[in-house]
């Protein structure tokens, strides 16, 4: 074996994995499960497709190899898998056929048919400003827990406090909703409030998991500054708070921009929780869209989520490029006083 040319050897690796784990895959989301194993004959062209599979993915990694362009072939593959679903979506959004799987020409009429429809123009309307409000209110708390975290490590039940500010992020949505639905009710019978179960109860379920991601996202900015030019500050006279505003907040906003991005994403593709603690006069859009799949896709769907893909492609652009300005002023700063 080792006198084999390593192209040679690498291409037996590369086929042997590709072929085991194709295997594997394949017999793991398999409705007929396991007796694929036990019945090899009657799956023979089963396993036909899986050589054949093994083969062309194995020629594919080794020509790769041999152009030397492997970084390249793994990130057309990796964008691949993210894009082309997305991709796809966009394109039947413009079928003019109601069918998704059939297309019909190219038309723009759901895009039309779309803002004459007003429940699903309301849902999305209570989906972003649910969204919108869960993402502030989220900034503002877990920005404050981690400041906490990482300037005052050492208080009693420091770590209590730090494990449950981030408990949600590995928390089941499912054991997260249940838990918030049995609050609300809890509390509807003890004080009176909330007597019905909305758009409120929905924004306090968003806060609830959002603060844990903008609290982890802050805590990584806060643990890269130097604290030596907050401690100057403070030998200079200026207390806690105004070191907070002057000098440490106008250095985490990069961070205070992605978590709340972070957040608002989050929010606004919620359909678990939401499902949870929603009253019947509150419907937001997954949960919407969730109800419209079960019988069929609509292309009006496909039309309002294109749109949503556009909004979200281009805020996320332009925050891109104001955190990248930001940051080589930042670094131009640095090397000044340098």
């Amino acid at each position: 074996m080792k006198n084999l040319p390593i192209m040679v050897r690498s291409s037996f690796f590369v086929f042997i994995g590709t072929l085991i784990g194709s295997f594997i895959l394949t017999v793991l989301i398999s409705s007929t499960g396991f007796d694929i194993i036990f019945s090899p004959i009657e799956y023979a062209d089963f396993y036909l497709g899986v050589l054949i599979f093994t083969v062309i993915v194995t020629a594919i990694i080794m020509l790769a190899l041999y152009l030397r362009g492997l970084k390249q072939f793994i990130l057309f593959i990796s964008f691949s898998f993210l894009y082309i679903p997305m991709l796809m979506l966009i394109i039947y959004s413009f079928n003019s056929s109601r069918l998704v799987t059939v297309w019909a020409g190219f038309s723009t009429k759901w895009y039309s048919e779309l803002l004459d429809n007003s429940a699903l123009l309301k849902a999305v309307a209570l989906s972003l400003s649910i969204a919108a409000a869960s993402a502030t209110a989220a900034i503002i708390l877990g920005t404050l827990a981690s400041y906490v975290i990482v300037r005052f490590r050492r208080f009693k039940g420091s770590n209590l406090f730090s494990f449950m500010t981030t408990a949600p992020l590995v928390m089941p949505d499912v054991i997260t909703g249940l838990a918030l639905l049995l609050l609300f009710v809890a509390m509807g019978q003890l004080i009176g409030w909330p007597q019905d179960r909305g758009a409120i109860t929905i924004w306090l379920a968003h806060v609830t998991f959002c603060t844990a991601y903008v609290t982890v996202v802050v805590s990584a900015r806060l643990r890269e500054l130097d604290s030596s030019i907050e401690e100057a500050a403070m030998d200079l006279g200026a207390n806690p708070l105004k070191v907070f505003f002057i000098i440490t907040l106008p250095m985490i906003i990069p961070s205070l921009i992605s978590g709340w991005l972070l957040a608002f994403t989050l929010s606004l593709d919620d359909l678990v929780i939401a499902s949870f603690v929603a009253g019947p006069g509150a419907t937001t859009l997954p949960m919407l869209i969730f109800s419209k799949v079960r019988l069929g896709v609509s292309p009006d769907i496909n039309a309002l989520a294109t749109i949503i893909l556009l909004i979200v492609t281009v805020i996320g652009f332009i925050s891109w490029i104001l955190m990248r300005q930001r940051e080589k002023r930042r670094e131009q700063e640095m090397r000044k006083a340098k």
